[in-house]
């Protein structure tokens, strides 16, 4: 795909549908200041591109009964390629881990968890995670609360940077 380059108009219509994806593109256009028309042309430029990847529901999970939240940091024994690529294949597979990242240092990974008690996460743990191929150690922490969720990217430190330009 090729590469485009994002004017001010595109990071408008960035940061007004990641604050509200539900909104109709009319309401859009209104937001960013241009007519409807060219308004979809772009979000579909932005979607083809690969800068929206998709549309979601921010629901609450202790709403929906997953009362526990836990950052497992994982070490692997083998950190070829193919190890990691493994342990990334495996985590898609389990449902509890909601985010995997790769990290440098003394830890491989931080997983996300959700589960919806403790003793739940502490079966996936003992019975998938732990017991997963090549897992050398894991250490956990329980979430006691969240004080910041911000989905997405700042787009007023982009609109800084481009002032300074």
């Amino acid at each position: 795909m090729p590469t485009i380059k994002l004017d001010p108009i595109d990071r408008k219509i960035l940061a007004e549908l990641q604050a509200d994806g539900r909104m109709t593109n009319v309401e859009l256009a209104k937001r960013v200041g241009i007519s409807a028309p060219p308004c979809l042309r772009r979000v579909r430029t932005l979607e083809e591109s690969g800068f929206i990847r998709g549309y979601h529901a921010d629901v609450d999970a202790r709403e929906l009964g997953f009362e526990v939240q836990v950052f497992a940091m994982v070490a692997l024994s083998r950190q070829a390629e193919v190890d990691l690529s493994a342990f990334e294949d495996r985590c898609r597979e389990w449902p509890l881990v909601r985010e995997c990242h790769m990290l440098n240092g003394e830890i491989d990974f931080i997983l996300k968890c959700v589960a919806p008690d403790l003793t739940s996460f502490q079966t996936f743990l003992t019975n998938e995670l732990t017991a997963a191929d090549n897992v050398a150690s894991v250490k956990t922490s329980l979430v006691i609360r969240g004080a910041k969720d911000a989905p997405g990217v700042p787009f007023s430190v982009l609109e800084e940077r481009s002032k300074d330009d």
